[in-house]
């Protein structure tokens, strides 16, 4: 008896020592598995990270960076090859600015840049958004306050691409890319009227998504509350629109027919329970398919299935992305200031 007793203290002694299945499971966890969830501070915010794919595309060195600060609420970056400067809109401003990295020096370009009127209350979304370039190397603004697509020449002129559909103004153009094929694709929310879908000066019954092709202007997609961002698939087969709707904050996905018309879309993803300040806004797509999407937080990177791998927060909300450096860097329009990231 006693040597079997002698026997059972042994075991329990071994089991307590060294066989807690607790313990056990956490020194199996490798580091990478326990940084995965973890939020990360680097420099001016943090990195979600959710998924190993994200750090293929973001540096465990990662730091982001505040360029410029100051500002009403900053949209639209657009990067300038030739000098390395980034142009952004300041949508409650009604300015342009330029940005030089080099030394963070900040310049007026326009004022006003989006509404030539002064009737708009303080801290009216009438400025300009979005911007690209065309084939010739001209900038394209969405005006908000003036409700249409202006192009703004090499020598600083500018006119009018576009401001109406059938004969009816347009609400305020968002956010414009272009495809492959010279089509020009915009987006149309009410943001630019004061009232919104209740202004008077509304004349189109829906917020719409359109395409400029040839000089004829025709209507894609009627049935988004808040058609905001949007950004094609390398293969351009795919086009992405956010929806910045607070009651439905979900990004679409719209296959592109050989017309360049939309087929039906399906919901790409869906943030409506989030609690984080911010909404489905500007967005971009890398080359290898992946979407970078401004939304509750930060900047949210999407495979091309939809599958979250993690999430870029600056210090302030984003609303916009741009890409600089070939994809090297990811410009951030957040609030009151301009960040950037560095990645892989």
């Amino acid at each position: 008896m006693k040597l079997k007793n002698i026997v059972a203290a042994l075991i329990a002694l071994l089991v307590s020592c060294g066989s807690n299945p607790e313990k056990a499971s956490e020194e199996k966890k490798s580091p990478e598995t326990t940084n995965l969830v973890a939020e990360q501070i680097v420099g001016e915010g943090t990195v979600l990270r959710l998924d190993p794919a994200f750090d293929a595309l973001v540096p465990s060195s990662v730091k982001i960076e505040k360029m410029a600060t100051g500002f009403k609420f900053t949209e639209g970056p657009l990067w300038f090859k030739e000098s390395g400067k980034i142009w952004f809109s300041d949508v409650q401003d009604n300015s342009t600015h330029e940005l030089d990295p080099a030394d963070g020096a900040v310049n007026l370009i326009m004022k006003p840049a989006g509404y030539d009127a002064d009737d708009a209350p303080a801290g009216s979304f009438i400025g300009p958004n979005g911007m690209t370039f065309d084939k010739d190397g001209n900038v394209l603004i969405a005006q908000h306050g003036n409700r249409r697509i202006a192009r703004r020449n090499k020598a600083g002129v500018l006119t009018t691409l576009v401001d109406r559909f059938e004969g009816k103004r347009l609400n305020s153009p968002n956010d414009l890319v272009y495809k492959s094929d010279g089509a020009l694709y915009f987006t149309d929310p009410p943001y630019g009227l004061i009232k919104q879908d209740e202004d008077p000066k509304k004349q189109l019954a829906f917020n719409g998504i359109f395409r400029l092709q040839g000089g004829k202007l025709v209507v894609l997609h009627k049935d988004m509350t808040r058609p905001n961002g949007l950004a094609f698939s390398p293969d351009e087969r795919w086009l992405y629109v956010a929806n910045s709707d607070a009651a439905r904050k979900i990004w679409m996905k719209f296959p592109v027919q050989e017309d360049g018309m939309l087929g039906p879309g399906r919901v790409f993803a869906d943030v409506t329970a989030e609690k984080a300040d911010g909404l489905p806004d500007g967005l971009k797509v890398d080359r290898k398919g992946n979407v970078w999407a401004t939304g509750p937080g930060g900047v949210w990177v999407f495979n091309s299935d939809g599958k979250h791998l993690g999430t870029i927060k600056p210090a302030e909300v984003p609303a916009n992305v741009g890409w600089a450096d070939d994809e090297g860097v990811l410009w951030m329009t957040a609030r009151t200031s301009v960040y950037r990231i560095k990645l892989k």
